[in-house]
């Protein structure tokens, strides 16, 4: 069952944002997202926090600055995800502008997992670096930077995730979830980090005068990469990422993007100077992640860094050959998922969902947990096997559980059960012993059942009410995609009563539609379709663009029908 709730948006505050001279649709959209004031949605990049405010991030530069000075060698860890991509690719274009002698690493995610490992370090040490600087990982990684320290490699931790009980010994740590930073986006994506880390240390170089004899770049040029990343990783997004983003967005719409970004686009058949952050987030995101989640991250971080256009697209073609085989391998692991579900009680299903088979691919298991969660509406954890008698679970949440939190009472309620673990509120990953399985399932569904509400557990929409068929026009679809929406600050979903006019499936799984509200007709579609209406529906929807044959016209995207 979804209940669906409309948003409050307070009238005082829509008419005082129309004053403000926003558009009446606009006005009840920012209202009903907290905005009370037209200056809220000032996304220059003068807005944003400065990154002295980043606690260590100064101290980061520091380090950095005497590092380029001494010809020290760095190496960054990055991650094998989008996140972890684009921070490294921001990190290598930002320092090689700066003249550092600097290059990349990216653990194997199937033969040394994630983060800053001492597997990976001793990997690294063949490198002969003089620092490593890790990127969306690090955290967590006390062994890791153990290992760094026999070594004789000094550590720069910049990282987003949440901390555990005790941090590692590294040299710097850069994390606004670190405990004693007051740093006010504790919702910054990993590429954010960097980026801020990399403005601290131009700060610091023109301190030194080291831009006297040459040129001072412009790291603005690096927020195409900043904006694919922080969407990408589904971060919340506040002010301080919406101005990133909406910065981002704009140097893709005027053509000034990186060539890798550019050729992706092309490999995905959408045109830059119409981009959006749905763009992002399942077009680009996904075609990136691929390469991590089949083959090796270090292909996409090369389409990120290489200038040569033509290297660009052949690499943004192999990832998007790689994408499509990423869903053809989703599709089989989620048939099997199905069925195995067909054993569980769907109509009741447990508060948390474990599911593991032996033939599905590590590298999917969280786009599945993610399709699994979406049917239930309930935290799914999906496991692969792994080398060494191990299996890696990806898991995703819904609101009410906090994923990486149920984790630790599972650890604590079982000591030595999880092998490792980490992750958000809404995303997390753990590995256990392949025969830990089933008690993993067990404790999992209890601790889920004692963190949720019966509340939770229903499927809540929330949508921003009617639209006045007026609106049913390609200048209000445009108007909605030209601003900032994601998590936290989610895109516009309206409901309203249709009369069904016309219906036919697509592919058997996809539902075309024709609706009337009142004298006005519009097509619909929504999919991977559960359920065909009536001669009367009710419909929630977003108000989308449809282009066919170089035409554009507006179109529903439906989210639920009733």
């Amino acid at each position: 069952m979804t209940r669906i709730v409309t948003r409050n948006a307070p009238p005082r505050v829509v008419w005082q944002l129309e004053q403000q001279g926003l558009h009446p649709l606009l006005a009840r959209l920012y209202a009903a997202r907290g905005i009370t004031d037209k200056a809220e949605l000032d996304y220059e990049l003068k807005s944003l926090l400065p990154p002295a405010t980043l606690t260590h991030a100064t101290d980061a530069a520091q380090i950095l600055a005497d590092a380029i000075e001494a010809e020290a060698r760095l190496l960054i860890i990055g991650d094998y995800d989008c996140d972890g991509a684009t921070a490294t690719a921001v990190g290598m274009r930002a320092l090689k502008t700066l003249g550092a002698d600097v290059h990349f690493l990216v653990p194997d995610r199937f033969k040394l997992g994630y983060g800053l490992s001492p597997e990976i370090v001793d990997v690294a040490t063949e490198q002969s670096p003089d620092l490593i600087i890790t990127v969306d990982n690090g955290i967590a990684s006390i062994e890791g930077v153990a290992r760094a320290q026999e070594h004789g490699i000094a550590t720069l931790i910049t990282d987003h995730h949440l901390p555990g009980e005790s941090l590692p010994a590294a040299d710097c740590i850069v994390n606004p979830n670190q405990p004693g930073c007051d740093f006010p986006s504790k919702c910054i994506a990993g590429v954010g980090v960097m980026f801020y880390v990399m403005l601290a240390l131009r700060a610091e170089l023109r301190a030194r005068g080291y831009f006297s004899e040459r040129p001072e770049p412009n790291f603005a040029d690096l927020l195409d990469l900043v904006a694919l990343g922080t969407v990408a990783d589904v971060v919340k997004l506040d002010r301080n990422n919406r101005i990133l983003v909406s910065q981002g967005l704009k140097r893709m719409r005027a053509n000034r993007l990186q060539p890798g970004i550019a050729a992706l686009f092309k490999a995905a058949g959408r045109d830059p100077r119409k981009a959006t952050a749905f763009d992002l987030g399942f077009l680009i995101g996904p075609r990136l992640n691929a390469a991590g989640r089949l083959a090796d991250m270090r292909l996409g971080i090369e389409c990120l860094i290489t200038d040569d256009e033509a290297r660009a697209l052949t690499i943004a073609q192999e990832l998007d050959a790689l994408n499509r085989e990423r869903r053809d391998i989703e599709s089989g692991m989620q048939e099997q998922a199905l069925l195995l579900l067909e054993k569980l009680d769907t109509a009741n299903p447990a508060p948390g969902i474990a599911l593991y088979d032996e033939s599905w691919h590590e590298g999917v298991v969280g786009i599945l947990a993610s399709r699994i969660k979406e049917k239930l509406h309930r935290p799914v954890f999906a496991f692969a096997p792994s080398e060494g008698g191990i299996i890696k679970g990806s898991g995703r949440s819904i609101p009410g559980l906090h994923l990486r939190d149920a984790l630790d009472l599972v650890a604590k309620r079982a000591p030595g059960l999880l092998v490792r673990f980490g992750g958000h509120a809404m995303a997390a990953g753990v590995t256990l012993r392949d025969g830990d399985f089933a008690q993993f399932q067990s404790l999992f569904a209890e601790v889920a059942g004692e963190l949720l509400s019966p509340a939770d557990l229903t499927r809540t929409l929330e949508t921003d009410g009617g639209l006045e068929s007026g609106y049913f026009s390609l200048d209000a679809a445009r108007l909605l995609e030209n601003e900032i929406w994601g998590q936290g600050f989610p895109p516009p979903v309206f409901v309203d009563d249709f009369d069904v006019e016309q219906q036919r499936v697509l592919k058997e799984k996809h539902l075309k539609l024709r609706l009337r509200k009142g004298n006005t007709r519009i097509e619909a579609i929504q999919f991977n379709f559960s359920n065909q209406p009536r001669d009367r529906t009710r419909a929630a929807y977003r108000l989308a663009i449809n282009e066919y044959m170089g035409v554009e016209s507006p179109q529903l995207m439906v989210e639920h029908l009733e």
